[in-house]
């Protein structure tokens, strides 16, 4: 008998284990076919007819910021590469900002078609609405959502800093505290596009 409750026990706990399992992957947010840009840090995902060229100027990162970054000075092969070196030369100026280097970090961009998809995902994972931002940061999946309407430098490196404090502690902060120093974030970068 106490073997009988012993195989109930483990079977019930390896149900709970599979079904917890099949329902984190079970979340489909509609870019299965996107295009995938890889960076260092970064891998971002788009429709197929995006365009590429108008989001990278969109970030107006400047060479002398890529080559603090060391990353090169002349323009790349394709604008998918010319992005990709953007979007990590802005990564680690957030992270120079905070002062929390994660060198070995990589982060999902989903760059989304509009707000109504945004706030379409935003909704499935959360049942609740967006309430009029353009971007947010699931831990669990490590993904940056924004909108195309919301893609600017400000916003993402908002989001990355919600990346990077969320991995450079061992439990990450309360969202409060996330919050004050993303928007420390967003000010710096603000202030250092005017």
């Amino acid at each position: 008998m106490p073997y009988i409750k012993k195989i109930c026990a483990a079977l019930i706990l390896l149900s709970a284990v599979l079904l917890n399992v099949g329902l984190s992957w079970a979340f489909e947010d509609g870019f299965g076919s996107a295009k995938k840009i890889y960076g260092e840090h970064l891998s971002v995902y788009c429709a197929p007819e995006s365009d590429i060229a108008g989001l990278d100027r969109r970030l107006n990162i400047r060479t002398s910021d890529k080559v603090l970054a060391r990353k090169s000075a002349k323009m790349a092969d394709s604008p998918e590469k010319e992005l990709s070196d953007s979007l990590d030369t802005l990564f680690l100026r957030v992270s120079d900002i905070m002062d929390m280097h994660l060198y070995s970090l990589q982060v999902n961009i989903k760059l989304c078609r509009d707000d109504a998809q945004l706030n379409s995902i935003y909704n499935n994972l959360f049942k609740a609405s967006l309430g009029g931002r353009r971007s947010f940061y699931v831990f669990s999946f490590n993904t940056i959502y924004i909108s195309i309407e919301g893609f600017s430098k400000e916003i993402i490196g908002h989001e990355m800093a919600h990346a990077i404090i969320c991995h450079y502690f061992a439990v990450p902060p309360p969202v409060k505290i996330q919050e004050v120093l993303a928007m420390y974030v967003e000010h710096n970068l603000r202030r250092a596009g005017q």
